[in-house]
């Protein structure tokens, strides 16, 4: 079938046959329609390319105009201050130049140098060895010495420790021996018959020395006296010790007072 058929030969087809066909109408109809639908294609594809002709013939001459502002920063001027706000602190001054020595390395001769007597000990306590020798700042503050070690046990009295007081000279031995050979019976307490045990305590401190004798309980009738007279002038004991230090320990003594 041609873009454009005869008519005459759709007649020649449909000659002796039924033209209420639909096919007969649809070969008749068929050149116009083409014809129509090649002029409506042509003219829209025409429209569309000449829209942009048209606008411009029908459009204005106005430019879009973009508003602009200059904006000029004065970099010499400084921000302005909020007199409400305190002013910065001022930078801290430099540290005190401090005394050194520069230390010379030993250099290697062939002849033999003559022998610097070296700076005296008081000298070179007062300065410090340096790369460079300069002058200190005599106005500076000196230097704060350092602070001492505190023992931690200091003034602590302990009841039990790793390594108990002794008496010095054996022990527990010779504590009897000496309170043997020292005791007194005191006069009042021989004429009443009074014996027993009087509980002395008292404080061996770090030095070994007997301190704050006290009687925890008594008799009376001299013998509690009479104890406290024989703690008081006891000897030196080997100090008691915690964790390797001498410290001061507390110390409860029975004695036993008995006639014979």
């Amino acid at each position: 079938m041609g873009f454009s058929e005869n008519p005459s030969r759709a007649e020649l087809v449909f000659e002796t046959r039924n033209k209420g066909y639909g096919a007969y109408i649809l070969r008749k109809l068929y050149p116009e329609r083409v014809t129509k639908s090649f002029l409506i294609g042509s003219l829209s594809f025409l429209l569309v390319i000449s829209m942009p002709v048209i606008a411009n013939l029908f459009g204005g001459d106005d430019e879009e105009v973009v508003a602009t502002q200059d904006i000029v920063v004065n970099l010499t001027e400084p921000p302005p201050v909020d007199p409400a706000e305190p002013p910065p602190p001022p930078p801290p001054p430099p540290p005190p130049v401090q005394q050194t020595i520069k230390f010379t390395p030993p250099v290697v001769v062939d002849k033999p140098v003559e022998d610097e007597e070296p700076p005296p000990q008081e000298k070179l306590a007062e300065v410090q060895v340096a790369t460079v020798t300069q002058e200190g700042d005599p106005n500076a503050d000196q230097l704060p010495p350092p602070e001492p070690i505190v023992d931690p046990d200091e003034g602590k009295i302990f009841t039990i420790v790793e390594e108990m007081p002794t008496f010095p000279g054996g022990g527990e031995a010779a504590l009897l021996k000496y309170l043997q050979n020292n005791i007194k019976y005191p006069a009042m307490a021989r004429e009443n018959g009074i014996e027993g045990i009087v509980y002395a305590t008292f404080v061996v401190d770090k030095d070994g020395k007997v301190k704050d004798a006290k009687i925890l309980r008594g008799k009376g009738a001299g013998l509690d006296e009479e104890a406290l007279r024989v703690v008081r002038t006891m000897p030196d004991w080997k100090p008691g010790k915690q964790n390797g230090r001498s410290v001061a320990v507390q110390y409860n003594l029975p004695i036993n007072f008995k006639l014979q």
